[in-house]
């Protein structure tokens, strides 16, 4: 009766799964044996036929099927069944075991089975503290319910640095934090103690990494052999972990490790302590004695079997000119760095995957052409979310790659700037109807030409900086031709509500336009910062302070970028190293082969033109700006007519006065995520 259950199973799993079945099939399970041929879900009584064991088990039997029989038609299918994969080392595919176009390669779990390929180990064996040292460390309030391990006895013998991030602990699928003072937030620089003079736009600070506290809490520090600061030094959008030297209580002065921050220290700059066993002393804490291999945590809850996981591998996947390989429906966890990594090739789609409880990022693209990742869910990762590079700027040939339809949040989590949740550098990428929201700094990063963000949902990002962009550019005058249409960014204000900048083409950046996007509460939504041929258009702007910014930077503070443009063009007749003068540039920008012609510094080419504004500001727009800006049709007094304001609905009645300006309505249908074989079910 077993048997005949299980062989309906077999055959009920490959009918269901798929309307129309690939050329070949092979099985995993977490009980399988890579020298089985995979060939069936379940052993039963032909143990050499059941399921392979691992991923690389299962991509070496593909391989060999494509090596002697060749790619059949309708490709290859590899299903894996619920349960956790332990991952060793990354898996790695190439040219060979790629498929085609109309024969794809996919990786896939079960429906309806939960996959984790697992890149950290738990462990186990906690018991109250018993070693010497850290009982004389920690607190008299904490020791009672820190917990110690042994990381080596769980196979971890690679700890990586207190500065670093890569080695995290998490609970129960949630990540604890290393041992920190204040618990919450910052405390700030009360004093300098050596004044030289060092100065940047006027305001004062020192080069020299020695300030005063003003709090006691430092003294207690004293002792601690590997202390360190994470502090934002200078500059809001410049964070930097700094090792402390020296903590002289009797001045309330701490000194830092060279080399010293590049920009410098200045009061009121903000810091926190971390990776100081006296600090364990709440909850969730934990802290790691490299020399012993020793880990100290404070549970939330009595631990139990499997409840702690330490990150451990690096990487998940390595895809190296491998072209039409599809990785699907997987949970990635506990990996140290970025957890799928492509290069070359064409068609690596990664999809429906979940990607959470990282130390790195999720998925680098790197050259190759139209790889896309599509309804991923990525959160909890302690640095980027997807990175798409690829395209020729020289000839202006587009890669084509895509992201779309993912859900990213709380990303950045230890390096905090610059960790977009969606970056594309190249030519011809694509940011799609993705919701980002919940992290420090930026949400999109974009550099290179022809790219298209379209349709995403961004808020509560930012939240740890103020010169700081939701969707960001900067520094080039040849990156042209891009779009940012048809987004809903809301609720992004800076940290401690300072103010930030929704899109923030920085720096002279053009071109860029702003076309037909939605911004609700968000200071400078629209920032142009002395760049050239850029158009705000068919925009709604709701309680934006300001709207519309423009400033003429390159006339002023910001003129040496500019110079070293000009110089070289003059010199070399190239700007940024590309030929602007000839085709393709000349022929796809027309505007730009003249740039020297029209008084290059100035922000000429702006259109603003057919948007709305309805409560916060209009603009903010330096004087010697205004020549170069053609103002049109912008509806800015009286109502709207918008639906339903008071409750969010932005949409346009039939008698909104702005249809007849030639304003075309914002879709909200068209935002955000949506179902879709990526994801059945948008949240």
């Amino acid at each position: 009766m077993k048997r005949t259950c299980l062989c309906v199973a077999a055959v009920l799993l490959s009918a269901a799964c798929f309307a129309q079945p690939p050329g070949a099939r092979f099985y995993v399970a977490p009980n399988g044996d890579d020298s089985a041929s995979g060939a069936n879900p379940i052993a039963d009584a032909a143990p050499q036929d059941g399921p392979l064991a691992t991923l690389d088990g299962a991509r070496a039997a593909m391989r060999r099927l494509i090596e002697t029989k060749g790619l059949p038609a309708g490709g290859v299918e590899v299903l894996l069944r619920g349960g956790t994969y332990p991952v060793e080392t990354a898996v790695r595919f190439e040219a060979a075991d790629a498929g085609r176009d109309d024969a794809p390669v996919v990786y896939r779990a079960v429906p309806g089975e939960a996959v984790i390929l697992s890149g950290g180990r738990t462990v186990g064996g906690f018991a109250p503290v018993s070693d010497p040292d850290a009982l004389a460390r920690l607190s008299p309030d904490a020791a009672p319910h820190v917990l110690q391990a042994d990381l080596r006895a769980a196979g971890i013998a690679e700890f990586g640095t207190a500065s670093d991030g890569t080695l995290q602990v998490y609970f129960r699928g949630q990540a604890m934090t290393l041992s920190r003072w204040p618990d919450e937030g910052f405390v700030k620089i009360a004093g300098l103690v050596e004044k030289d003079g060092h100065q940047i736009h006027g305001i004062p600070g020192s080069l020299t990494g020695k300030f005063h506290y003003e709090e006691d809490r430092p003294a207690g520090w004293v002792g601690e052999k590997d202390a360190w600061l994470h502090g934002y030094w200078f500059w809001d959008w410049s964070d930097q972990r700094q090792k402390i030297a020296a903590i002289l209580p009797d001045t309330k002065a701490i000194e830092l490790t060279p080399p010293y921050h590049s920009y410098g220290y200045r009061v009121g700059q903000w810091y926190y302590a971390f990776n100081l066993l006296c600090e364990l002393d709440r909850p969730g804490e934990w802290f790691v004695d490299r020399e012993k291999g020793l880990l100290f945590f404070w549970p939330p809850e009595t631990p139990g079997e499997g409840d702690v996981m330490v990150s451990k591998t690096d990487a998940a996947a390595v895809f190296a000119d491998a072209s039409h390989v599809t990785l699907r429906g997987l949970v990635f966890e506990g990996f140290r760095g970025t957890v799928v990594s492509v290069s070359g090739g064409e068609g690596v789609r990664v999809s429906g995957c979940t990607f959470r409880n990282g130390s790195g990022g999720a998925v680098s693209v790197q050259g190759g052409a139209g790889h896309t990742v599509a309804g991923c869910d990525i959160h909890g990762v302690g640095r980027n979310g997807i990175s798409l590079s690829g395209g020729d700027r020289a000839t202006l040939v587009p890669a084509g790659h895509t992201a779309e339809n993912n859900h990213i949040w709380d990303y950045g989590r230890w390096s905090r700037m610059y960790q977009t949740a969606v970056s594309i550098d190249g030519v011809g990428n694509r940011v799609l109807r993705n919701l980002i929201h919940d992290a420090p700094h930026m949400a999109v990063g974009f550099g290179g030409n022809d790219h298209l963000i379209e349709g995403n949902e961004i808020h509560r990002v930012c939240l740890e900086s103020n010169d700081a962009g939701a969707i960001y550019a900067g520094r080039n005058w040849t990156m042209r031709g891009n779009v940012i249409r048809g987004n809903h960014l809301h609720d992004i204000q800076g940290f401690e509500n300072r103010g930030c900048v929704g899109v923030y083409l920085d720096d002279m950046f053009a071109a860029a336009d702003i076309v037909g996007n939605l911004f609700v509460r968000v200071t400078a939504a629209a920032f142009i910062g002395g760049g050239r041929d850029c158009a705000i258009e068919n925009n709604v702007f709701v309680d934006c302070v300001p709207a519309v910014h423009v400033d003429a930077r390159a006339l002023g503070w910001a003129h040496y970028h500019a110079d070293e443009w000009i110089a070289e063009a003059k010199e070399k007749g190239t700007i940024s190293g590309i030929a602007y003068t000839k085709p393709p540039y000349s022929e796809r920008y027309p505007e730009l082969p003249r740039i020297l012609d029209e008084d290059p510094k100035a922000p000429h080419g702006i259109r603003i033109a057919r948007n709305i504004c309805s409560g916060g500001k209009w603009d903010r727009i330096e004087e010697k700006a205004l020549p170069g800006i053609v103002f049109e049709n912008n509806l800015l007094e009286g109502d709207p007519g918008f639906v339903d304001a008071a409750n969010g609905d932005y949409r346009l009645r039939q008698d909104s006065p702005a249809l007849a300006l030639g304003i075309t309505p914002f879709d909200p249908g068209k935002v955000g995520l949506y179902a879709s074989e990526d994801r059945p079910a948008a949240p």
